[in-house]
Formats: C-alpha cells, structure tokens, sequence
C-alpha cells in the first residue's frame, strides 16, 4: 500500500460565540439592577456612548421598544470623553487585579435578608406555581421582626383563592427556619416554637393564651388556670423566658430591596389585557456618532482610528442588544398572559400547564431564551408582583384522553383527598391513585408519593399515628379516659408504611409523644 500527500478542501458550518453574542446573551439573564450597573460601567469605559436626556428618550413609555433609529443616533451629540474604552466587552462584575481602585471588600457576601432566607425555603417547600405565589405573597408581607399582619383575610382576596389555601400555606411557613417566624401574634409566636421543641402541651398551651396574666406577674392566675404546681409554673415561664419574641431580628437590620417589576400588567378597556415594559428600568444610551466623526478627522495614528473604530461598533452593539433585550421581554411576557388569562381573571387556582417550550414556539424563539428571560424578570399584576418562571407548571395526563391537568390541579386534589380523610380510614398512595384516576388523572404512585412528600404531608401510616393521637390528647383534655383505648395500627392496610419504632413498643410511643 504507497502512501502519497495530497491536499483536500472541506467546507463546513460551525456556530461561533463571539464575545458580542456571549455578552448578548448574558444581558439577556441580568435582573433591571444588574442591568443598570453594566450600562453604567460601560458609559464610563466607552467615550462613544452616552446617556439620552429623559426629556428625549422618556417621553413616550416604551410598550413597542424601537424608539432609537439609526438617524436619531447619528444626530446625537456628546461633550465628554471617557479614557481607555476596551476593545472587547469584558465579562460584567469583573476587575483587574492591578487596578489601584481595585477593593477587596467588594467581594464580601451580602448579608442574608430575612425575606431572602424564607425565599430560599419556599423553592424547596412547594412545587405548585399556585402555592409558590400564596407563599411569595405572604413572605412580602413579614416584618423585619418575622411577624405577618393579623388578618390575611385581603391576600385571599387579592390572590383570587380560598382562605383554606391561604392558611395551609401559612402553616407550611410557619415551620420554616427561625423557628416563629410567620407568626400573627407573639402568643402564635411563641406556641410555633414550643412545638418545634415538643413542649406544647395543654398546660403550656393555657399558658401561652393567658400572657397578659404573665405581663401582670399573676403567677397564682396562672397556676390554676394551668392546673400545675408552684414548682411546674416556674418551669413553664423560665422555658418561654427562653423563647425568641422576634426571631426575624436574627438577621440583623439589613436594608430589604425593594422589588422593581420590569413588566406591567393592567386590564384592557376590551376586557383583555395590556402588557407594558417599566420604562424605568430601561436604561436609556445613545451612539455619539458626531463625535466620532470628529475624531476621525483628526487622528493620524492607526492605533488610535483603530480604536475608536471599535469602541464605536461596541456602543453601536449594545443599544441595539438593549433595544432587542426589551423587545423580547416584552414578547415573553405578552405571550405568558396570553397563555395564562384564567390566572389575571380568576385566580391561581386556574393556572395552566405551561412550559418554555409552548412559549417559545408560540414567538418562534428557543427555549433556551424564554429560560434566560424569565430568570430575575418580575411581572407586577392585578394579584401581586411575581417572577415569570412562576407561570410555568407541569401536566399530567388525562385518564380518558383528554385535556391535559395542571400539576398544581392535581396536588390541590392530593391534599384535599387527604384533609377530608377519616382517623379510622387514612388513604395510603395507592388508594390515592385509584380514587384520581377515577377522577381522569393518570398518575403513577411514585408520582403520587413525590406529590405528597412536597407539600410535606407524611405517609399514611404516620398521618394514621397523628390523627388517632390528636384524638386521644382531645378526649383526655375532656377528662375521657383513653388508657383503654389505644388505638393500634394496621401495617398491612398500606403499601407505604415507613419509620416505625424498632424497640418501644406503640403504647409507649402514644403516651410520649415519641
């Protein structure tokens, strides 16, 4: 076999990401604060760019964003040149190590907010785009202390739910981390933790309704109304001594930013709905081409032409990746309305399924943008200011075939099936399978199981334990004798029976509270 050389041409196509696209999809994902931090970094960098009047630029709102024409940005004039604009656009938040402004306190981690920390929680405690609101909804609401207003009865109404969904999600807040927060009262505040320590019984149950005898120091008042001795009231104040009356404060006195949406939503005189950009976050640039032709003129240095010639094409770039960046948040936004109308018209209990692909087809756009626009954009509505990606729930299929459910549908009738069940008749996940898609909603157990697990709603086995022991302590709070009535369990009667006590017998783990 004779090796020969010879010489091949092959042509073929490849996507290229050069810094101007990589930094146009970036811009893309920036919050409004972000964004405006960027724009000033580059006005300073690029003497070529320049910030428009309000008086120009912010005369008209942008609902359509294509307010800068090519004429308009030849005929603007700047008077300040800025030093030492970059070729290239550099990666935003970044700095050279030898700058002599160079801070390393700039880099320290901001301290975590109360709101950010609940925030934080509330992703991994709700699944549901409905409850995520609700939840949303009331952690705006906490003071600085941890405390919510005493009537939530407006943010059902405002949310277009029931006080049912309002108050489940409550009680899910109210587990959360620092132990009390998200009470309505200290005396709720207070019972929260004693919970959470497992000393909420009947006698410190009766001690925490009577505070006002505890400001009053009537320890005889409370020890009758208690039913406990001199030795057992001391105890029971020294424990809520102990407690945290504020725990928010825990997080210090850190200033809470103030949420800016970079979408509006308001009603449409034709019973529809209009959808506007907040001019506002908006940052307003022009091209100073005059300058540059000015410029142009004078320098003899090909360096120097070469430079300006770049910086002119970057600030060229950016107005037009600002201009595009608006147009296509303000597409994204229009099109989630579109799709999700029941939620503006009636609540969230009329979510619809909707993913980023539904979205992105509808505008001819890729998914991969949606996800990028709907990262850190905020839309102010009739029923409060949410994130985009909060509109996008999951389906389940139909049984019979047809339309598709709301993941958020379905999970609501998980917990309904559960709230209504019988001590004596706890449904088990397969039970809970057979009785949905009897409903039309097919669904696997597992799926059923990772549901449930969720809403943080336990096994059947430990929802029977609790609620045969809610009965006992009821009936021994009425004086009923109960040490004959131990309720037993019947582990054969569900498929999901976990984590019983291995060496105490189920006498013991009633009587304790184990």
């Amino acid at each position: 076999m004779a090796l020969t050389q010879r010489l091949e041409f092959r042509q073929s196509q490849s996507l290229v990401m050069t810094p101007q696209l990589m930094q146009a999809i970036k811009l893309l994902q920036l919050s409004n604060l972000d964004l405006t931090t960027f724009v000033e970094e580059e006005l300073e960098r690029n003497p070529l760019l320049e910030r428009a009047n309000d008086d120009v630029a912010g005369a008209e709102a942008p609902t359509e964003v294509d307010q800068v024409s090519g004429e308009q940005l030849a005929e603007a004039v700047a008077r300040n040149a800025q030093d030492a604009a970059p070729t290239t656009y550099t990666e935003w938040g970044g700095g050279a190590s030898g700058d002599e402004d160079y801070n390393l306190e700039a880099f320290v981690a901001a301290e975590t907010t109360l709101s950010d920390h609940l925030a934080e929680q509330l992703s991994v405690a709700f699944t549901a785009p409905a409850q995520r609101m609700i939840g949303q909804y009331l952690i705006d609401l906490v003071d600085e202390a941890g405390y919510l207003p005493p009537d939530l009865g407006q943010a059902a109404e405002h949310l277009g739910a029931s006080q049912a969904e309002v108050e489940n999600v409550l009680a899910m807040l109210q587990k959360f981390d620092p132990p009390g927060v998200c009470a309505r009262s200290l005396s709720e505040c207070l019972a929260i933790q004693l919970r959470e320590l497992d000393r909420y019984d009947p006698a410190m149950q009766a001690l925490v309704e009577h505070l006002d005898l505890l400001a009053k120091r009537d320890v005889a008042a409370l020890r009758k109304i208690c039913g406990v001795d001199d030795e057992d009231i001391a105890d029971m104040i020294g424990e809520i001594r102990r407690l945290n009356p504020k725990p928010g404060m825990k997080f210090g006195s850190a200033r809470l930013q103030t949420m800016v949406p970079d979408v509006y939503v308001r009603p449409g005189p034709d019973g529809g709905w209009h959808v506007e950009l907040n001019s506002d976050t908006l940052p307003r640039v022009l091209v100073n081409q005059t300058y540059y032709s000015e410029l142009s003129k004078k320098i003899g240095k090909d360096g120097d032409k070469s430079y300006f010639t770049d910086a002119l094409q970057n600030a060229t770039w950016l107005v037009r990746a600002l201009d595009q960046r608006a147009r296509t948040i303000l597409k994204v936004a229009t099109e989630i309305v579109r799709q999700q109308d029941g939620f503006f018209t009636h609540g969230v209990a009329h979510l619809r399924p909707l993913n980023l692909k539904a979205v992105a087809d509808a505008i001819q756009m890729h998914e991969s943008t949606v996800s990028r626009v709907t990262a850190n954009k905020y839309m102010a509505t009739n029923r409060g200011t949410f994130e985009l990606k909060y509109f996008f729930t999951a389906s389940i299929a139909s049984a019979d075939g047809g339309e598709a459910h709301s993941a958020e549908a379905v999970r609501h009738h998980i917990k309904q099936l559960i709230d209504s069940e019988e001590p004596s008749a706890i449904l088990s996940d397969d039970t809970i399978v057979e009785r949905l898609r009897a409903s039309g909603i097919d669904i696997a157990r597992r799926t059923v199981a990772k549901y449930r697990e969720a809403m943080r709603i336990p096994s059947s086995v430990q929802r029977r334990r609790d609620k045969q022991w809610s009965t006992i302590n009821s009936r021994a709070s009425a004086g009923t004798a109960v040490h004959e009535e131990l309720p037993t369990v019947d582990l054969d009667s569900t498929s999901d029976a976990l984590d019983l006590p291995e060496s105490e017998s189920l006498t013991r783990h009633l009587l304790i509270g184990d």
